[in-house]
C-alpha cells in the first residue's frame, strides 16, 4: 500500500496493487470540517485519482473516529466578508464536483456525523456504507443557507422530491437504522464496520473490467433524468465505447477459457 498526501489534510492511500484507491479526510481536530485548504485539496486529489488509469474504483473515508465530516468550516467563515465568500465559492464547490466527477465507482464509508457538506460528500458517491453510529443531515437552512455542494439535486435524485424536501427544510439529523429505512444509506453494518465493508465493496468492483466500469458509470449518470429514449441512446453510446476494446476481448476470452481475466484496461 502507497500513501500520498495532498496538502495537510487529504490523504490518498492505494491498494490492491493501486486498483482502490482511499481518499481520506484527514482534519482530525476540526472533524473534517472543510476548510478552504482542505477543499482545495480534496479538488487536487480527485483530479490525480481521475487521471489515474490504474484506479478502478475509490473509497472516501475518514481519520476522525467519531465523524465522517461535519460539513463547512464555520469558525473559518465567520471570519469571512462577503466578497471572502464569494472567492471561495468556487475552490469548494471544486471538492464537491470532483467526487461527483470521479469517473470511476465510488463508495463513501460513513460512521458518526456526517452533516451538511459532510453529507454531501456521502451523496456525491455512487454508494454509501454506513456503520451503526452514522449520523446525517443537510442543517444549512437552521445556519441562514442552502445545502450548496449538491445536496438539493442529489439528495431527491436518492430518496425522492418529497422526502428530501422534509429533510432539507427541518434540517433534522437521521440516525444510521432511519437512514437505511429512507435509503440515504446503501448498506448499514455494525459499528466500526463501514470502512472495512466499504473497501471489500471496492475490492470486488475493482476485479472488474477498467474499460467497462467506467462506462457504465458514465452511462448512469449522463441517462438519470431523462426520458427513456434518450437514456436508451446514452447507453448506446457507452456500449460503442466498449465493444471494441481490449478488456472486451479480453473478458470474452477469459468467460470461455474459464480463467480469470487480465484486463488491458483499454
Amino acid at each position: 500500500m502507497s500513501e500520498q498526501r495532498f496538502g495537510e489534510f487529504v490523504l490518498v492511500r492505494r491498494h490492491e496493487r493501486g486498483h482502490v484507491a482511499e481518499l481520506v479526510l484527514d482534519r482530525p481536530k476540526a472533524m473534517n470540517a472543510v476548510s478552504t485548504g482542505m477543499a482545495r485539496s480534496l479538488a487536487g486529489a480527485c483530479a490525480a485519482l481521475g487521471e489515474d488509469r490504474s484506479v478502478r474504483a475509490v473509497v472516501l473515508t475518514s481519520s476522525h473516529e467519531r465523524a465522517f465530516c461535519v460539513g463547512a468550516d464555520l469558525k473559518e467563515r465567520n471570519s469571512f466578508t462577503d466578497a471572502d465568500l464569494m472567492r471561495q465559492r468556487p475552490v469548494a464547490r471544486g471538492a464537491y464536483t470532483g467526487v461527483l466527477e470521479l469517473p470511476v465507482p465510488t463508495v463513501a464509508a460513513v460512521h458518526g456525523f456526517a452533516l451538511g457538506g459532510g453529507f454531501e460528500l456521502a451523496l456525491s458517491c455512487d454508494v454509501i456504507v454506513a456503520d451503526r453510529t452514522a449520523v446525517m443531515g443537510l442543517p444549512e437552512v437552521s445556519v441562514g443557507v442552502i445545502p450548496g455542494g449538491g445536496g438539493t439535486q442529489l439528495l431527491p435524485r436518492r430518496v425522492g422530491a418529497a422526502r428530501a424536501a422534509e429533510l432539507i427544510f427541518t434540517a433534522r439529523r437521521v440516525e444510521a437504522a432511519e437512514a437505511r429505512e429512507l435509503g440515504l444509506v446503501d448498506e448499514l453494518v455494525e459499528q466500526g464496520k463501514d470502512r472495512e465493508e466499504a473497501l471489500a465493496m471496492a475490492s470486488r468492483i475493482a476485479a472488474h473490467s477498467p474499460v467497462g466500469l467506467r462506462a457504465a458509470k458514465r452511462a448512469l449518470r449522463l441517462g438519470h433524468g431523462l426520458d427513456l429514449a434518450a437514456g436508451l441512446e446514452v447507453e448506446d453510446a457507452a456500449w460503442r465505447s466498449v465493444a471494441f476494446s481490449g478488456d472486451r476481448a479480453e473478458g470474452v476470452a477469459a468467460f470461455n477459457e474459464k480463467r480469470r481475466p487480465e484486463w488491458p484496461g483499454e
